[in-house]
């Protein structure tokens, strides 16, 4: 095949392929570590090398030569924590398997789930609302931003009675806890449990007018019930949440179709 005057073979557009991949996996791998701040100062030495070639200075060329010569030494040494986690995720097969955004869901999940245990056999009042495709800035703003990491302890922190924030929803976006104490929409649905207090409501009136999932954890209770597309599932236990979150929240799950939710089961909740 002939590209462009070149003459390109189904080995060398394989070649360039994997290549290119493992670029990839490596700029993924690094990113949001300190070896990004290291390569900037890798691409200004080779810079400077192209530069002093270019215009003939001999002195700075020989300088960049000889920091090129040990830099492959000085590269290992720099890089040292970074390489020794690409061979440990390469031993364990994880490299090349899940995304850096399939990990971060993954984390989130399991500090959300931990979090909702804890204060679900507490009996603490919570609401957690998880933004997907429809954006929820108008909810956000009403609240206190906070954009920070996702932990169990932040989260459980936030719900403690008698604490600014305790009242209202905490909304996640992505890998990020943006606010707390936020105030979302209350269902007019007439068909709704007479037994279903505000925090249940704001829920499913959330999911009425997006397509945000929420967790609410019941401070009479302590059951923990699941909210999406206007309906409630009460008394969810917490291999189903986890399934569930898992099913809806993993990135290769975003494109599929979504399907019905769970059919409503009773109980009592406050």
């Amino acid at each position: 095949m002939e590209l462009w005057g070149l003459n390109i073979g189904i080995k060398d557009i394989v070649d360039i392929a994997i290549v290119s991949y493992v670029v990839y996996k490596l700029m993924m791998l690094i990113r949001g570590t300190r070896a990004v701040q290291l390569l900037r100062g890798v691409f200004l030495v080779l810079l400077a090398w192209a530069f002093s070639t270019w215009f003939q200075l001999n002195t700075l060329k020989w300088m960049m030569d000889q920091m090129i010569t040990f830099g492959v030494l000085a590269i290992i040494i720099i890089f040292q924590p970074e390489l020794r986690r690409a061979l440990e995720q390469l031993g364990r097969g994880k490299l090349f398997g899940r995304t850096s955004e399939e990990d971060q869901a993954t984390r989130k999940i399991g500090d959300v789930i931990r979090a909702v245990h804890y204060l679900a056999k507490r009996k603490i009042g919570a609401l957690i609302v998880f933004e997907r495709e429809t954006g929820l800035n108008e909810y956000i703003e009403s609240g206190t931003t906070l954009q920070s990491q996702i932990s169990t302890e932040l989260i459980v922190n936030l719900f403690i009675p008698n604490t600014p924030l305790h009242d209202g929803a905490v909304i996640i976006r992505g890998s990020q806890l943006m606010a707390a104490g936020c105030y979302l929409p209350l269902s007019e649905n007439p068909f709704i449990s007479k037994e279903l207090g505000t925090r249940h409501r704001a829920a499913i009136g959330m999911s009425e007018v997006s397509d945000a999932i929420c967790v609410v954890v019941s401070e009479e209770t302590g059951q923990v019930s699941l909210v999406m597309n206007g309906q409630i599932v009460r008394d969810v236990d917490e291999e189903s949440l986890i399934s569930k979150l898992h099913e809806q929240l993993k990135p290769a799950n975003k494109a599929k179709e979504r399907q019905p939710f769970w059919r409503r089961r009773n109980g009592h909740d406050g």
